[in-house]
């Protein structure tokens, strides 16, 4: 296995043009947010190339304290290595050769208003003396009445990525919803942190060409949905009340992440980029 390898190449190559096209909508909705509910001017992405003293790096992307988006994270990196024993004793592959490298894009969004569901989205490759696919995204309403996968944001996002897993195999959409609905699950609080979409990891069909056409599938489908989700709750008011609800439930996603979630403690142990891999907190959190 080159370091890094050509297949690891044009998956960063993909998740690059992906980040670009991801940024540029966003900042459409920035400047379509009306003035009468979101004031003051339309933000930015900042892009933030870093470098990984062990091999590799990324470029973080930020949209901070914008109109509508209050917080946004899209996060691109190509990074290699060795794993620690410990790590490749889990990895596949990683045990007849701890090299490995890992490419991917990560992105997170939290919306000023509370009736705009936050966001997640995330692809990678990696590559031990195996290889394969892994990602998904997952929508969490921050108001109760939202919080069910028969509401109406939680039906549309289920089918635009149930069509994304169709085209492929009909069996993965049942299974990758349901390794998500058991991976986003708050085991301490007996409660899902959203209303789910598609897990999947160690996606090796032994076809990486088609592999690889599905996650760029499943990055073409999030793009479709979450701007329609978005266009169509943004012009809805909000009250202080749904605020506090926004705030609280808010707390449940910093305790997955910090508890719970595998890409932290991959990133953590891989000695990745603290800013990029703790951006997903929430810029405004309470807990009652």
């Amino acid at each position: 296995m080159s370091i890094p390898d050509d297949k690891s190449a044009r998956a960063r190559a993909w998740f690059d043009s992906l980040r670009d096209r991801i940024c540029a909508e966003f900042e459409r909705l920035e400047d379509e947010a009306p003035a009468e509910l979101y004031p003051g001017e339309a933000a930015r992405f900042e892009l933030k190339p870093w470098t990984r003293e062990a091999g590799g790096g990324g470029v973080m992307g930020f949209l901070r304290g914008g109109r509508f988006f209050e917080k946004v994270g899209v996060h691109i990196s190509l990074v290699h290595g060795t794993f620690t024993p410990e790590m490749a004793a889990a990895m596949p592959g990683a045990a007849e050769d701890p090299r490995f490298v890992a490419t991917g894009i990560s992105l997170i969004a939290h919306l000023v208003n509370p009736r705009v569901p936050a966001v997640h989205m995330n692809t990678r490759y990696i590559a031990t003396t195996r290889s394969w696919f892994g990602g998904g995204a997952d929508l969490t309403p921050t108001l109760d009445e939202q919080r069910s996968q028969e509401a109406d944001d939680a039906k549309l996002f289920h089918a635009r990525l149930k069509a994304a897993c169709d085209k492929y195999d009909p069996a993965w959409y049942p299974d990758y919803k349901a390794r998500c609905d058991e991976y986003f699950f708050l085991p301490h609080r007996n409660e899902p942190r959203g209303v789910g979409g598609i897990f999947y990891d160690h996606h090796d069909s032994g076809d990486f060409e088609r592999d690889f056409a599905f996650t760029r599938d499943v990055g073409e489908a999030f793009l479709d949905v979450y701007p329609k989700i978005a266009r169509h709750r943004m012009h809805e008011p909000w009250t202080e009340a749904d605020r506090e609800e926004q705030l609280v439930r808010r707390g449940r996603y910093v305790e997955f992440n910090l508890l719970y979630d595998k890409g932290t403690m991959f990133g953590l142990k891989t000695g990745g980029n603290i800013e990029s891999i703790l951006s997903s907190m929430p810029p405004l959190v309470r807990w009652p």
